[in-house]
């Protein structure tokens, strides 16, 4: 099984709970984990050495490297590692980020270009500990990078003998000038398309996955509403970075930039070329 499972650490309170994830996530594929502590100051070997031990004591059949890069890019450097990484987990918010801030600027810049699937962990009040019997979400537009979200989700949900909620959000283009409103004919039409499209992008899968129980859901309005909605009662939220109404130029678009800060559970960002 190639691919490791990468973690950005720097010991703090989000840095601890993103580490517990990855490493529940490397036992459970069998994966090795490789714990990296970037930055220039002192303190790295430390921290490094203390993430090691976290694993150790929780984990014990993780097999696990550390590295320590005397490096000032954060990002930069996580973003190289993702390269041959099956995927890179990071917390909400380092120890260099502002109280204020629902997210911090490495793990936006890491979702937004890192090479393989980003799992971005946030702190959860009280434990960060989730039943397993909450859900693994997938939000579904029909797009390349909804088809690679789809793949993963079914995959990290039969890992975790989870339920599956496939979620399509849909709203009804918007008319202009003295347009007449859209009929309930119209809006019914529209609604079976959407279904439509949700089943599409899900064909295959029961085949492939049949031990996972799949739900899905097709609701009128925002896409970010709707997927941040069902999170609440979710282990795990699976994107695409950009879906059909994303700027081409955009590498991580408004719905995932808005359920990844503001998701009361881990999100998993998946960008186009992640095939695994």
């Amino acid at each position: 099984m190639s691919g490791h499972i990468v973690i950005g650490y720097d010991g703090s309170p989000e840095a601890q709970e993103a580490l517990e994830w990855a490493a529940d996530e490397a036992r459970r594929e069998r994966r090795p984990l490789r714990i990296v502590h970037v930055g220039l100051g002192q303190g790295g070997g430390r921290s490094l050495t203390e993430g090691v031990e976290r694993v150790r004591s929780a984990a014990p059949d993780v097999e696990i490297t550390s590295s320590l890069e005397l490096r000032d890019s954060v990002p930069g450097t996580l973003v190289d590692m993702s390269t041959d990484a099956r995927m890179l987990v990071v917390g909400g918010r380092g120890l260099g980020g502002f109280a204020g801030l629902l997210l911090g600027s490495v793990s936006t810049a890491v979702a937004a270009h890192a090479r393989c699937p980003v799992v971005v962990v946030r702190h959860r009040p009280g434990s960060s500990s989730v039943p397993l019997a909450r859900p693994v979400v997938v939000g579904v537009d029909g797009s390349r990078t909804s088809t690679s979200a789809v793949d993963l989700a079914f995959d990290l949900a039969s890992r975790r003998e989870a339920p599956l909620l496939a979620v399509h959000a849909w709203e009804m283009p918007a008319l202009l000038g003295p347009t007449p409103a859209w009929t309930p004919d119209e809006i019914a039409d529209r609604l079976v398309a959407e279904k439509a499209l949700l089943a599409e992008s899900l064909a295959g899968h029961a085949d492939r996955y049949p031990d996972v129980e799949v739900r899905s859901t097709v609701r009128l309005g925002g896409a970010a509403e709707i997927v941040l909605a069902a999170s609440g009662d979710a282990q795990l939220v699976v994107l695409g970075s950009r879906g059909r109404g994303g700027f081409t130029g955009l590498l991580l678009g408004s719905v995932s930039h808005a359920v990844v800060h503001h998701a009361t559970c881990p999100v998993a960002i998946v960008h186009p070329h992640h095939a695994r």
